[in-house]
């Protein structure tokens, strides 16, 4: 865990909702930590991250822009478990430090880090707490339907990759329901932010180890 700052972990499945807690904390002023964002910068134009896939995979891993091919790098991992490997081993370190820094370069009382992986990438062990965002796999598969127009067969094999609803909610030390309206969200995230301020007030008054 990153040394005296409140972290909290943000995770949840597949349209859950976690943008939209996410950007209802940050309502109060809450610095977000967004791990899909910086899996992004990671391997940007310019980047370390790129030039290194690019010496693995070749050029042909670019765009005529000079950008990721995101589709080629994805056939290239996609049914080969040691490319996969060689490409996580590469990018999951960049992305962790990476996060790090902004916990550290934040200035929030506490820090909402959002990782749609939090438990099957251990990124667990990096916060103060963890924050599960909960709805019903029906509805996860009618929201992602309707938002990424995929087909039924295709959200349920994400799904199905993904950790289960109970595990994931076995591993919460705190659950937000998304079931509900807008309002019924804000006023478990009010509600929850005030914990946080309190627990994120107790743990700057420790004294360092």
């Amino acid at each position: 865990m990153t040394n005296q700052k409140f972290v909290v972990g943000l995770t949840g499945g597949i349209a859950s909702g976690k943008t939209t807690v996410a950007n209802l904390f940050a309502e109060f002023g809450i610095e977000l930590v967004d791990a899909d964002v910086i899996a992004r910068e990671v391997v940007a134009k310019g980047s370390a991250g790129l030039s290194a896939i690019v010496d693995h995979f070749g050029d042909e891993i670019l765009l005529a822009n000079g950008q990721l091919d995101r589709a080629t790098l994805r056939n290239k991992v996609f049914n080969n478990e040691t490319q996969r490997l060689w490409l996580n081993n590469l990018l999951h370190p960049m992305i962790r430090q990476k996060m790090l820094d902004q916990v550290q370069a934040s200035t929030s009382k506490y820090v909402i880090m959002v990782v749609p992986l939090l438990f099957e990438n251990q990124l667990d062990s990096l916060v103060s707490t963890t924050l599960v965002v909960d709805i019903s796999p029906e509805l996860q598969i009618s929201r992602t339907m309707q938002r990424d127009g995929v087909s039924q067969q295709q959200v349920e094999h994400i799904l199905a990759s993904q950790m289960s609803r109970q595990q994931r909610i076995d591993k919460a030390n705190h659950i937000i329901d998304n079931q509900g309206d807008i309002e019924l969200l804000r006023s478990q995230v009010t509600r929850l932010h005030q914990l946080f301020l309190q627990q994120a007030a107790e743990l700057s008054n420790k004294p360092n180890d």
